[in-house]
């Protein structure tokens, strides 16, 4: 009895320090990133390299957990690890210090770089390493489960989705920064003193070793072959590439919903979980013989999406496809990772390649993908390689006649495809019947190749481009453009050639009726009867003569502008300048007698070498998608912006959100500076979008100048806006989205 209780507490201990390990790990990656928001704003170029860092860390702590043990055995291997452990007191509690200023005149991802080396590099590390390790401590005991310790990774797969959750919901609406870095700190000395007692344990359960340093411990395990190891790195590879795919997907092309990007993540988190468990709650046989469907079903729509441009008008089906197949595609791969994993000699060598699989899927989505794609291909790209990693069922039949029918058969079903398409595309005939076959025949065909996983995924592939094909954008669609921001479309809209719209996924950021007679007209959310009209009517001309706005979309404010005023736009995309100076798609920036300046970067470092003093009048139009940067919408950025004011000028903040409900935060901070409020929801009619091209805006205006603040208020669509409980001062040290998340609409 006695020892079962000790091996029953020796399995608490390694899981518990385990779980902890990861939850740390994850936790860490957030915090961090919000501390850097300020120094170098959110900048896609700036996360990508964070990510690119942390990944690059993760990988470094597996090979040293796998070289350590590979060369010291066990028991120095404990002691070794130990001493490690109390290097990263030395930079506790994680913060940046003072003197860490970012290069105006140079490149600062090399000084990004060693920031993040500076202040998270050792303690990512020495964490990072935890779970291969302990593991593979595990697995040199007396448990009755030691031959087998591969269990223990759902339990850190636990503690880092337990983190995913955690952060936005819990940790990020209570705890300032500062706090949040104290408390961490207090976790790892509590993560270190649980690995010590696992080593303790270890220790007294292994025998000395018996092989000298120097010496490799699998030495006795044979040679693993390299296209097992290739196979392990591929397995790792597509999961977390199509995981990064879903999501800029759906939170693009789909619904623009903040936070959305935590279920894809979480989907890849639980797959983990759920392959590694001690016991499968869902076999693998299951899922092989579910996924040609799910690629199938989410092939068929994308290549719709890819053809036709088309989008939702209800979200919680296309979501709950996107993230099914996501689930079963990363459950097929990690199942074959799982089915497929060595002898826990050789543990610490599979855990290497999974991460470098890991690592190399979101390097290749973050870095390479918009570099090389017009759009998010690399999401069909990623369903096509899985497709060809499935388990082959039934004959292994590999004679010339096999593999030449691999290439005929799928080529006959494209050809068959677009035939049916083109035919479901004319309007004679029976409609109904020739669309169901257009997109019921192919798909039921193709499952016929699934015993064949390459022929199965060149079926696919002919599948979707010959549907693509068929499908090939309208003459809506002007222009596709992509860059680390996101995929930009300029489209005419339908029936009306005269009307141009740039989107960035599905939010609209400008349109202009190129017509001459037309094209100085605002439209959308900047009519001159909308709260942005209001707002120029209502301002003295000496407030005119400089004006600075945050976001240029398609230039459209620019339309206020007159002869003898200075217009800064200030635009983190390089894309969307060059979009918004194309007369083939817009021209109000071209049109505008005013002298109109764009400065390229993030808004808030860029106004920093502004004149303070200098503008009469700044327009924040940065808040109306997906992703809300904090970091310009805080005390510090108010402070910013006041100082760049005039003593009496405007600041006019445009909030339209779909999710996000940011007039409480823009009251507090008005409040907290000694402002004064107005705000404006202007509410429109279809068919004032028919006839005068105005969409529903909501917007928020901020000053001292109290005459000014009388105009705009004799309307009655100005109000003054009331604050509301559990929505504090936003600040570089604090700000939490589920406070303004209107979950429900």
């Amino acid at each position: 009895m006695r020892l079962q209780a000790s091996r029953s507490s020796v399995l608490i201990l390694f899981t518990a320090t385990i779980f902890l390990g990861s939850l740390l790990l994850f936790l860490v990656q957030p915090m961090i990133g919000r501390m850097l928001l300020p120094l170098l704003g959110g900048a896609p170029a700036v996360w990508n390299t964070a990510l690119v860092f942390y990944q690059a860390m993760l990988l470094a702590g597996y090979a040293y957990a796998h070289v350590s043990t590979r060369w010291l055995g066990t028991r120095r291997q404990v002691v070794w690890h130990i001493l490690l452990l109390l290097l990263p007191v030395l930079v506790l509690p994680i913060g940046i210090q003072r003197g860490w200023t970012p290069p105006t005149t140079c490149n600062p991802i090399p000084w990004l770089l060693a920031l993040l080396t500076a202040t998270v590099g050792l303690p990512f590390f020495v964490v990072s390493a935890t779970s291969p390790l302990l593991q593979r401590w595990f697995s040199a005991g007396r448990h009755r489960d030691a031959a087998d310790p591969y269990f223990l990774y759902a339990a850190s797969n636990c503690g880092s989705l337990l983190a995913l959750v955690s952060y936005p919901v819990l940790i990020e609406p209570h705890l300032r920064l500062s706090q949040q870095s104290r408390w961490w700190a207090v976790g790892y000395g509590v993560l270190a003193a649980l690995t010590a007692f696992c080593g303790r344990s270890v220790w007294h359960a292994v025998r000395e070793d018996a092989a000298p340093a120097g010496t490799p411990i699998d030495a006795a395990a044979g040679p693993l072959p390299a296209r097992r190891r290739w196979r392990w790195l591929l397995l790792a590879f597509v999961p977390s590439s199509l995981m990064l795919s879903v999501t800029t997907y759906l939170t693009s092309e789909v619904a623009p919903i903040p936070l959305l990007w935590m279920i894809p993540l979480g989907i890849y988190l639980l797959t983990f979980i759920l392959v590694f468990a001690k016991k499968r709650v869902l076999p693998q046989r299951w899922m092989v013989h579910l996924m040609p469907l799910m690629v199938l079903a989410l092939v068929m729509m994308l290549a719709r999406m890819i053809g036709k441009a088309e989008s939702f008008k209800a979200l919680g089906w296309p979501i709950a496809l996107h993230c099914a197949g996501l689930f079963v595609v990363a459950m097929v791969c990690h199942g074959e990772l799982a089915d497929d994993r060595p002898p826990p000699v050789r543990l610490t060598e599979f855990y290497l390649w999974i991460s470098v699989g890991g690592m190399l899927g979101g390097m290749f989505n973050a870095l390479l993908a918009p570099l090389i794609f017009p759009t998010i291909l690399e999401y069909p790209g990623m369903l096509l390689l899985a497709c060809a990693l499935m388990p082959r069922r039934g004959s292994e039949a590999s004679r010339w006649r096999a593999r030449a029918w691999d290439a005929v058969l799928p080529l006959l079903l494209g050809l068959l495809t677009a035939g049916l398409v083109l035919l479901a595309g004319r309007p004679t005939g029976s409609p109904g019947l020739t669309l169901a076959l257009a997109y019921g025949l192919p798909p039921m065909l193709c499952l016929g190749f699934r015993r064949r996983p390459l022929r199965f995924a060149f079926g696919v592939l002919t599948i979707l481009l010959a549907t693509t094909m068929a499908l090939r954008p309208g003459a809506h669609t002007v222009l596709v453009a992509r860059s680390f921001f996101g995929v930009l479309r300029v489209e005419s809209f339908p029936g009306q050639a005269d009307l141009h719209i740039l989107r960035h996924g599905t939010t609209w950021h400008g349109m202009q009726n190129v017509d001459p007679w037309a094209q100085r007209e605002p439209l959308l959310f900047y009519t001159k009867t909308g709260p942005l009209g209001q707002t120029m009517a209502a301002l003295p001309s000496e407030l005119k003569r400089r004006v600075a706005a945050v976001g240029l979309g398609a230039g459209t404010a620019a339309c206020y502008g007159e002869a003898g005023q200075e217009w800064t736009f200030y635009e983190i995309d390089p894309r969307v300048e060059r979009i918004a100076r194309d007369p083939r798609y817009f021209t109000y920036l071209q049109d505008c007698p005013a002298a109109v300046t764009v400065v390229l970067g993030d808004a808030r470092l860029s106004l920093q070498k502004a004149t303070d003093g200098r503008f009469g009048l700044m327009i924040l139009d940065a808040y109306n998608s997906d992703t809300v940067p904090l970091h310009l919408v805080t005390r510090e950025a108010l402070a910013l912006y006041r100082r760049k004011l005039m003593p009496d000028g405007v600041l006019a903040f445009h909030i339209t959100n779909r999710r996000l409900d940011l007039k409480p935060v823009l009251t507090r901070l008005a409040q907290d500076a000694g402002l004064l409020a107005l705000a404006s929801r202007d509410s429109v009619t279809p068919q004032d979008f028919q006839r005068a091209g105005k969409l529903y805006s909501s917007w928020v205006v901020m000053t001292r100048n109290l005459p000014y603040l009388r105009m705009l208020a004799a309307d009655h669509r100005w109000e003054p806006p009331s604050l509301q409980d559990g929505v504090g001062v936003w600040t570089d040290d604090y700000a939490s989205l589920f406070s303004v998340f209107k979950i429900w609409r």
